[in-house]
């Protein structure tokens, strides 16, 4: 079935759409605007309800358009229906339709015979209904005006949302009154609100006829907010009153709410929380150039306030201007604490670290017992190197077939289930050299004598050195196995170097061993193991590793290796560490068995690899938490050693000892005394030691007979000692070591004159001689005078040299005429610092200008005179 929409109808039966959706609603017909379909039936009965009324609907459109409508208001008009262009042009073409169909009609009456009087009939019905009409809708224009009027004085409240929603019945129903009241008469326009609020309308002129005038157009803003502007006040748009009251009222009610929530939500955070006043520290730990703000973090102040009460203090300054040390003292009294300055560390002072860690690891409780740690000394030949291999081969014998397997710096020998540990490095060099450098290491040492031979030169100087090192001896009497064996012979020698046998009421252990047999080797061992329960040799394996550099040397396929002795804590593969002025991490450790181990536990010698250099003998040892801790602190040691090396180690001599002295505070004077004859020896010693200044005394660490050797010269410098001779000569190997060494070896043959030196050195009083010394003769050649720099001599050096910073003589026919100070020396045009023979030179003297060609120069200079 075939279906037509309303706007066809209605221009089938020549009404308006809205006429015939309005009639097609009372009908009953479900139709809601133009575009609405109806079906054939629904379409005859809506033309049917027009029949009727056709004739005279056909002109009874009659338009009355007011001049004083606004412009918006005529826009108002058109977004309720279609465009206005389009609607003029579709009336004017239905227009069009109805005047050709009334002509076809008047033709076709004409032709029928009924035209004119039926034609002036229905004019005259139309005029007295138009009349009739336009007194009823005067009538209602009025009305309407009134109650718009009223409607402008007394705005009615608001209602409620439920209230202004109404069914579509409802609004259907008094759409279709609304419609049925003005189905026939022109369409009425809304009056212009300017010429309603003036209230003059014109008297002449035929008011507008309105049928009714809606309430304000109740729309929602659609679009997606792209509709026109509705409603802002002071703009002549659609809208501008919604439900009595304008939309910037809402507007401006949302905006209110929305701040007003927002407060809400902001309030809590910008309320101002009162800080809560926290105690002050017991003791402020400062550094020095720190601000009022660094210090107020620290003491949980505010800045401000430290800056109010320096303020009160007298102390005027900011937040971020650095403060003095009294001026932070003076503010932590003022807030009734202590105040402390902080005392940074240097992490690169590996051996302050080592003296700590050594220090609490003997003060902590995690201590255990220690393998002692043991040097065999002695004369040569009595025994030592015998007694170390038996030592050695014991141990392997014991533990592993064939021998020793690798030799490091020290090893271990067991004996009921416990160690001892044995230094390689008997020799008295070696020795010296670790103590001159701080590390002693050593627990106990074994003193090696010749039961056939007895006390010998170097078993003094074993003596002596043990002595210094503060170590206890156990005196080894060997060689018992040889018939001229005589042990109570070298018992009498050693009692005059106070080593006296407990037989004899003293604390010092003899035993009479052979090394070559085994005889006591033993008993030895159990002496010394003896001697360390005494001691109580304790580490604490817990903490990290300290220890020291036995040996070091670089391995072709393994690069730098060392030798080391833990002495605290525990050494593991992978440590990083710090040795001397290399660093590395720990890549394998080796034990004196060769077997690689894992760790190495206090008094435990180890073969380690993984350092970036070769460390030097008795080298300290620390372990640090992280690699880069320890390159840092390698590094920068190994800068501070480059700066250390060129400069030039300065030994004790008696010319610089006040100053010495001055500089380090000392308190002993110390000598390694030499002489011809024992007599003499203990006479200059007993001279030396009765020596009075106030504060310094004179120490003989050494004293003995013969000439000066090179064990004298390695003591000498392992304790910063000088060597005095007495009628004795140093051998040239001991001369040149002292020489390279820097050890100020003096030499006399007149007691009260070594010892008139010795006491004018600690008192400061030995005056140093010089000697005047030719070094080169010139010839003047030629002369010119230069303003403001003087005379320049041309010369010619005839012999030896000329210096720039020399002295010089101007000798006019073997007269000395003048004796001053070379000002200038130059060699062409360049300033140089000495001339040699056969070179020419030109010179100035200072303060002097009267140089004649032929004069001659002497060049000199000052050398300083040793005392003799």
């Amino acid at each position: 079935m075939a279906k037509k929409r309303i706007y066809e109808v209605a221009k089938e039966v020549g009404v308006d759409n809205k006429v015939v959706v309005q009639k097609a609603k009372e009908l009953g017909f479900d139709v809601k605007n133009h575009m609405s379909s109806i079906d054939d039936a629904q379409v005859a009965k809506l033309k049917g309800s027009f029949q009727n009324s056709a004739p005279a609907e056909k002109n009874n459109k009659i338009k009355i358009s007011v001049s004083s409508i606004r412009k918006n208001e005529k826009k108002q008009e058109d977004n309720a229906g279609s465009k206005k262009p389009r609607r003029r042009n579709n009336k004017r073409r239905q227009n069009n339709d109805r005047n050709r169909k009334n002509r076809n009609d008047r033709d076709h009456s004409a032709n029928s015979g009924s035209g004119k009087p039926k034609a002036a009939t229905l004019l005259q019905q139309f005029k007295q209904k138009q009349r009739a009409e336009e007194g009823q809708l005067n009538r209602q224009a009025q009305k309407a005006k009134k109650e718009y009027h009223e409607q402008l004085k007394h705005p009615k409240k608001e209602q409620p949302v439920n209230n202004k929603k109404k069914t579509n019945k409802e609004s259907n129903n008094k759409k279709s009154e609304e419609v049925g009241k003005k189905v026939i008469g022109p369409k009425i326009l809304k009056p212009s609100p300017a010429r309603l609020k003036k209230n003059q309308p014109s008297t002449n002129e035929k008011p507008a006829v309105k049928v009714s005038i809606p309430e304000p157009p109740k729309e929602e803003k659609r679009n997606n907010g792209r509709g026109k502007n509705i409603g802002k006040p002071g703009h002549k748009g659609k809208n501008q009153f919604f439900n009595n009251h304008s939309e910037h009222s809402d507007r401006s009610e949302r905006k209110r709410r929305k701040n007003k929530k927002r407060q809400q939500e902001q309030k809590p955070k910008k309320q101002i929380t009162k800080r809560k006043e926290r105690p002050l520290p017991e003791t402020l730990v400062y550094e020095k150039g720190m601000n009022a703000q660094d210090i107020g973090k620290l003491i949980h102040r505010e800045p401000a306030e430290i800056v109010k009460k320096l303020f009160m203090l007298g102390v005027m300054t900011n937040q971020n201007q650095s403060l003095d040390k009294d001026t932070i003292e003076l503010l932590a009294a003022e807030y009734g604490i202590n105040a402390k300055q902080k005392v940074h560390e240097d992490i690169s002072d590996i051996d302050t670290l080592y003296n700590k860690r050594m220090e609490a690891s003997k003060k902590s409780k995690n201590q255990v017992k220690r393998p002692p740690v043991v040097t065999i000394m002695g004369h040569v030949d009595h025994g030592k190197t015998t007694l170390l291999d038996r030592l050695r081969h014991t141990h392997v014998s014991a533990h592993e077939a064939g021998g020793i397997t690798q030799k490091i710096g020290a090893y271990q020998v067991r004996l009921d289930d416990r160690l001892i540990t044995f230094l390689d490095t008997p020799g008295h060099a070696a020795f010296s050299n670790m103590r001159a450098r701080g590390a002693e290491i050593t627990d106990i040492v074994v003193l090696v004598v010749a039961a056939d031979d007895g006390v010998m030169p170097q078993t003094v100087e074993a003596i002596d050195h043990a002595k210094s090192a503060n170590v206890p001896i156990i005196v080894a009497i060997n060689k018992m196995d040889k018939p001229g064996a005589n042990p109570q012979h070298v018992t009498e020698e050693l009692m005059k170097y106070n080593l006296i046998p407990e037989d004899y009421g003293g604390d010092t252990i003899f035993v009479n061993i052979s090394a070559k047999t085994g005889q006591n080797v033993d008993d030895l061992l159990q002496m010394i193991l003896l001697q360390a329960d005494v001691m109580e040799l304790k580490a604490n394996p817990t903490e990290m590793a300290i220890g020291t550099v036995i040996e070091a040397r670089l391995s072709r396929g393994r690069g730098p290796v060392a030798d080391v002795l833990i002495q605290q804590g525990t050494l593991n593969i992978g440590d990083p560490i710090v040795v001397g002025d290399t660093f590395g991490r720990v890549r394998t450790m080796t034990n004196d068995r060769g077997r690689q181990v894992k760790k190495a536990t206090p008094s435990e010698p180890v073969e380690i690899t993984g350092l970036n250099d070769v460390p030097e003998s008795a080298d300290k040892l620390v372990e640090f938490k992280d690699e880069k801790t320890a390159r840092s602190v390698g590094e920068a040691r190994a800068q501070q050693a480059l700066q250390k090396s060129r400069e030039n180690v300065q030994h004790v001599t008696l010319d610089n000892l006040f100053d010495t002295m001055k500089k380090e505070n000392m308190k002993e004077v110390d000598i390694v005394l030499k002489a011809d004859v024992q007599g003499s020896v203990e006479a200059l010693r007993q001279s030396l030691e009765k020596i009075e200044v106030e504060g310094v005394r004179v120490n003989i660490i050494h004293s003995g007979v013969g000439a000066i050797n090179e064990s004298d010269v390695t003591l000498a410098g392992a304790s910063n000692a000088f060597i005095i001779g007495f009628n004795v000569r140093p051998t040239a190997t001991a001369k040149s070591q002292a020489e390279t060494e820097g050890v100020d070896i003096r030499l006399y043959s007149i007691i009260y004159k070594a010892i008139d030196d010795v006491t004018a050195a600690m008192k400061g009083m030995l005056e140093s001689t010089y000697e005047e010394k030719v070094i080169g003769n010139l010839t003047v050649r030629e002369t010119w005078k230069v303003s403001k720099v003087g005379t320049i001599a041309g010369s010619f050096v005839d012999k030896g040299l000329v210096k720039n910073d020399a002295k010089i003589r101007v000798i006019r026919d073997g007269i000395v005429k003048y004796d001053g100070e070379i000002a200038s020396l130059k060699r062409f045009k360049d300033d140089v610092k000495e001339v040699k023979q056969g070179n020419d030179c030109g010179l100035t003297i200072k303060d002097y200008n009267d140089i004649k060609v032929g004069d001659e120069f002497e060049v000199y200079e000052m050398q300083q005179v040793e005392p003799k």
